[in-house]
């Protein structure tokens, strides 16, 4: 979702045509700090695919952080592999123990798949660029990389969303919440959100694709980011950017309205509730309304840093992984703190793979009868 925020700033700021003479100037100041070997890289060799002469980009974002690069590349591992390992146990313990087969569970680890898909999208390619010089990427690769990275996005607020409406259901009818519940209505679900990720992804990315790049194709971002690929385009992008927009406005408002509406609803219900049902309503509602709140509130300072004119450009990209980061790195943490069951249940995965302790041998007395 980070592109959603990106559009919005990019529909501010940009004039939506690129007229190569008349900003030959401003090109070769902001791209002065770049190497002359890759301020207008020729793609003649190895051309297998390539838009209008372009066949790979170069990502650029990590160019000025210098000896830094080694400090993130050790900050974004270890939280990779803390993302990779919260999420896996949380997909491992939810399948196979049978203690957890609520509906809650089964969205939980749909949730926990996507957000491994969502960072490996994005983190493994920031990882090879900061231990080399130069980072570059293939046209199909950046595209794909653009379309899952938004679509995956899209997909975990949706996920979300239905999570809040599995909650409104619990609380609300809760006498109805397994027959509401099935399993064809969980899939449906899931399916819904996956669709609803790709309908709002798809068309930008389409038209973002059949755009000509004749060169620079230096990428001033951590990745293939579309607002910074759009820039790079040799024509006309404003209906690329009103296009951009109201499908990044529609993902976020629709799945935003959904998840008040589903709490207002909530609210509503524990309000005539007795002190102790109140507490329980909460309980089962703490994480996932955790998780949404950091969620958004960490999107509102992306949008912030990108807005206010005095962020350094390495600010705005550290900001901007931080946050595609943050999400996946605390929905185990927060999902493991607050919900009791499925504390248990990784306890009971992690005691089941513990060494067996070894126990010390028993005498054993030996009787001989004498005959």
């Amino acid at each position: 979702m980070v592109a959603a925020v990106h559009v919005m700033d990019d529909i501010a700021t940009q004039r939506g045509v690129y007229v190569k003479d008349e900003e030959h100037t401003d090109e070769q100041e902001s791209d002065s700090y770049l190497p002359s070997s890759t301020k207008y890289r020729s793609s003649s060799d190895n051309v297998t695919w390539a838009t209008d002469g372009v066949s790979f980009f170069i990502i650029q974002g990590f160019a000025n952080f210098g000896q830094n690069k080694m400090v993130l590349f050790i900050l974004l591992l270890l939280g990779y592999i803390i993302i990779l390992g919260g999420n896996s146990i949380i997909i491992f313990v939810a399948l196979t123990d049978s203690k957890l087969k609520s509906p809650m569970f089964f969205f939980l680890y749909n949730l926990s798949f996507v957000d491994i898909l969502y960072t490996t999208t994005t983190i493994p390619k920031i990882l090879s660029g900061l231990l080399s010089d130069e980072n570059t990427i293939s046209v199909p690769g950046c595209f794909l990389q653009m379309q899952f990275f938004i679509q995956l996005g899209i997909t975990s607020r949706a996920i979300l969303t239905v999570m809040a409406y599995d909650r409104y259901v619990a609380i609300c009818n809760p006498l109805r919440y397994a027959s509401i519940m099935t399993l064809p209505v969980r899939l449906l679900l899931i399916a819904g959100a996956w669709s609803f990720g790709a309908f709002c992804t798809l068309p930008a990315t389409s038209m973002s694709l059949q755009r000509s790049y004749c060169g620079p194709n230096v990428v001033n971002h951590g990745w293939c980011d579309p607002s910074s690929v759009r820039r790079l385009v040799c024509g006309d992008v404003a209906v690329d950017n009103i296009v951009s927009l109201a499908f990044a406005v529609m993902s976020l408002s629709t799945t935003g309205i959904l998840i008040l509406t589903s709490y207002i609803l909530i609210g509503v219900s524990v309000s005539k509730m007795v002190v102790a049902q109140r507490l329980k309503a909460f309980g089962t509602c703490a994480a996932h309304l955790t998780v949404v709140s950091i969620s958004y509130s960490s999107a509102s300072c992306v949008y912030i840093s990108y807005r206010v004119g005095n962020f350094p450009p390495e600010v705005r990209i550290i900001v901007s992984v931080l946050y595609a980061a943050l999400t996946p790195f605390l929905n185990p943490m927060i999902y493991s703190l607050k919900n009791k069951e499925l504390r248990e249940s990784i306890g009971r995965t992690l005691m089941r793979f513990r060494p067996a302790a070894v126990l010390p041998t028993k005498d054993v007395k030996t009787v001989i009868t004498l005959s």
